[in-house]
């Protein structure tokens, strides 16, 4: 029976005997044909084990930590990937053999050193100390991809914030632009005006963009990944698009629980600063096959990872671990949020100020949402800045714009 090793050198193989194999003589058969010992080995079939970052991380995997047990209770049979982490360095085995070509060994083009040279290794640390998120506005996308959406299609937004001079990342809304969900695609559909606003609002706020967040499907088969090959390269694309080193990209999935029922989670990431550059320097191979492995990130040219040459790289050795937080935000998230099926109105605005008549009134338009739709409704596109200003500054409301907002209203 063959197991598929999987560690941070990338996917190797062990020949063990059969299901009735413990973990115990697993440990041993690792350490005579991977070369690691056994009192080096972390082992699971929980690919988390490889985001591990300290001691305290790797107690928390613990279904391969009776030595005694059998694979067979692990349903691990031929071709299961088992997850192995270790401390320290180690020569792999296997690597490639240089065959000498003529007197002075194998010819060699300029991309082939360049690659020598470019050498894939996990991301300790993030540029940015943790995510927090706004409550209300991160309840109000995981309730409408789960409820709605049931997790049937791909749903995504930008994160719009702010990041301390610790580089802690606060999420106060999301913008979900035009798109198209797919079972394991995402077509954004973005429209550049729409985003201008977006961007003019937010600045009126306080706030820049900070991050990208996107739902996986119930239809992916994310047994042996964090993000797909696809999610990557979008992943890729919108932080180097970003500029900012803080830039956080969340995924927010549904997972059964230790009872059977499903939980929604939200996970937070950065693109290690070797993804980014690859992206930019065009190494990544844009077009996919039916049978390519989502796991893996195909290369143009070979990279080095573990000592190994090769095109496909793990898309877990691009992804650095965030801690996620949250706060309670100034802003609230009850206005419809755009470019869903329940478009807002001019009956919505009524609803919503005649809601909220009890609070001050910029108070009563301190929603994200209700300003991108005054932005966009006869054309007040150039004046919400401004209403934003008063809102993150909470000063009154110029009376004009008050008495324009109600009238507006009042024409459903």
């Amino acid at each position: 029976m063959l197991l598929r090793i999987r560690s941070r050198d990338g996917l190797e193989r062990v020949q063990v005997g059969g299901p009735h194999v413990s973990i115990s003589q697993l440990n041993a058969l690792i350490e005579s044909q991977l070369q690691i010992p056994i009192h080096n080995q972390t082992l699971s079939t929980d690919r988390n084990l490889l985001l591990a970052k300290t001691p305290a991380d790797l107690l928390r995997f613990t279904d391969m930590s009776d030595p005694s047990r059998p694979l067979s209770s692990l349903n691990l049979s031929h071709g299961s990937v088992v997850f192995l982490y270790y401390q320290g360095e180690r020569t792999v085995r296997g690597g490639a053999p240089v065959c000498p070509a003529g007197s002075f060994g194998r010819k060699m083009t300029m991309d082939d050193l360049i690659a020598k040279q470019t050498r894939i290794t996990r991301q300790e640390s993030p540029h940015c100390d943790s995510v927090s998120f706004d409550r209300d506005s991160a309840n109000a996308f995981q309730r409408y991809v789960n409820e709605t959406l049931a997790f049937a299609v791909k749903r995504c937004g930008f994160m719009y914030g702010t990041v301390s001079e610790e580089g802690r990342v606060e999420v106060d809304f999301i913008y979900e632009p035009p798109q198209q969900g797919m079972e394991d695609d995402l077509i954004l559909l973005r429209d550049p005006e729409e985003e201008k606003l977006v961007d003019a609002i937010a600045a009126g706020l306080g706030r820049k963009r900070v991050g990208f967040i996107f739902t996986q499907t119930i239809m992916q088969d994310k047994k042996d990944y964090n993000f797909s090959n696809k999610e990557v390269l979008q992943a890729a694309e919108l932080h180097a698009e970003s500029g900012l080193k803080e830039w956080v990209t969340v995924v927010v999935k549904l997972e059964a629980n230790e009872d059977g029922d499903a939980d929604v989670h939200f996970e937070a990431f950065q693109m290690s600063d070797m993804c980014v550059k690859l992206f930019k320097e065009g190494w990544f191979v844009t077009e996919f096959g039916e049978d390519d492995d989502p796991k893996l990130s195909k290369m143009k040219k070979e990279v080095v990872v573990g000592g190994k040459d090769v095109k496909e790289v793990d898309n877990d050795f691009f992804l650095v671990v965030v801690k996620i937080i949250d706060h309670q935000g100034p802003l609230s998230s009850t206005f419809p949020i755009e470019n869903r099926n329940n478009l807002a109105t001019m009956r919505t605005l009524k609803n919503h100020l005649d809601r909220t008549k009890s609070l001050p009134f910029v108070k009563r338009i301190a929603d994200f949402h209700l300003l991108l739709f005054l932005a966009m409704s006869h054309g007040l596109g150039s004046d919400v800045p401004a209403l934003a200003e008063c809102v993150s500054t909470e000063t009154a409301v110029p009376e004009g714009y008050q008495l324009l907002i109600e009238s507006m209203a009042s024409t459903s």
